[in-house]
């Protein structure tokens, strides 16, 4: 989720990423906290006191996924049915074999995905690429994450509800493109395998932009639009570029996806954890977990995710 990143990305310009509508909200919102003004006498005592007692309550001394024996919760934004699946798939069927305890749960946004991470209230998430987590890292320079292993990839191909075939688009088309950098770069890749344009030699494919592109022979109009308003514009466009799960969830039939090539390396979903405590055996043990063969076997088998989690060897 599709950056969500992302944004924004999971399953490695933007973000500024784009602000959705949607609940995988991929934009980033930085927040400084209040200084409190300094109080004398009594009262300065009352507030000691009261912080002494507060902040143990809300920021323990020791985050929840180093606590021993803690269940280990794994967050994706919420309403993502298939990252979901995936989830509980690992949890009943793949981590009581690493001797860990997994739970799914599902959080508002982005920022509070990340920050949770960061900060070892929850284990993990796997809704972001990495480039996506750059994207994350680069506007709030606080968060501390590292994306430990890809899981995924996501559906992610050219729709379009006026042609069944990229042969038919016309020229002067205006094609749709997401409006974070991360995912642009993924659109244009889409756009090169299909034949519409060819990027210059050389260039980064997770980091194109359309000043990056080389040839566009039948001089495609581009327009960038985040995720949920281009499932949402389909019939008002010649075609889009965009991740499948948002156009299922829009009620647009798989059978308007008309161009889907296996997405790049750089844009594989990640398995996201906090940095800080990468080496915690039981965050070791997460991580070997999304690693087992089991989670390629329900990518590649399981109706809930057909279509929008794929493999990592999906072609």
């Amino acid at each position: 989720m599709p950056e969500n990143t992302p944004a924004a990305a999971d399953p490695a310009r933007t973000a500024s990423a784009a602000a959705s509508a949607h609940a995988h909200d991929h934009g980033f919102e930085l927040k400084r906290r209040r200084r409190w003004p300094w109080i004398a006498g009594g009262a300065a005592v009352v507030v000691a006191v009261a912080v002494a007692v507060v902040v143990p309550l809300v920021r323990p001394d020791v985050p929840a996924v180093a606590e021993a024996g803690a269940t280990l919760t794994v967050a994706t934004a919420e309403g993502n049915a298939s990252e979901q699946a995936l989830v509980q798939f690992v949890a009943d069927e793949v981590a009581p074999k690493y001797g860990i305890s997994v739970e799914f749960e599902g959080l508002s946004d982005s920022n509070t995905i990340n920050r949770a991470v960061s900060e070892g209230e929850i284990a993990g998430t796997v809704y972001q690429h990495s480039l996506w987590l750059d994207q994350v890292l680069a506007a709030n320079p606080d968060f501390r994450e590292e994306a430990a292993t890809p899981v995924f990839r996501w559906g992610f191909g050219l729709w379009s509800s006026k042609y069944t075939d990229v042969s038919q688009i016309p020229d002067g088309a205006t094609i749709s493109l997401y409006s974070d950098p991360a995912n642009e770069a993924q659109g244009l890749s889409v756009l090169e395998r299909a034949g519409l344009i060819t990027l210059k030699d050389g260039v980064d494919v997770g980091h194109a932009t359309q000043d990056d592109i080389a040839s566009n022979p039948k001089g495609l109009r581009f327009t960038l639009l985040d995720f949920a308003a281009q499932s949402r514009a389909l019939p008002d466009l010649d075609a889009a570029v965009g991740y499948t799960e948002y156009y299922l969830a829009a009620g647009v039939p798989i059978e308007q996806q008309i161009f889907a090539p296996a997405a790049p390396d750089e844009f594989a979903g990640q398995l996201t954890i906090g940095s800080d405590f990468a080496d915690e055996a039981a965050v070791r043990k997460l991580v070997e977990a999304f690693r087992d063969p089991a989670v390629q076997e329900f990518l590649a088998t399981d109706p809930r995710v057909a279509g929008i989690l794929l493999p990592l060897d999906a072609e």
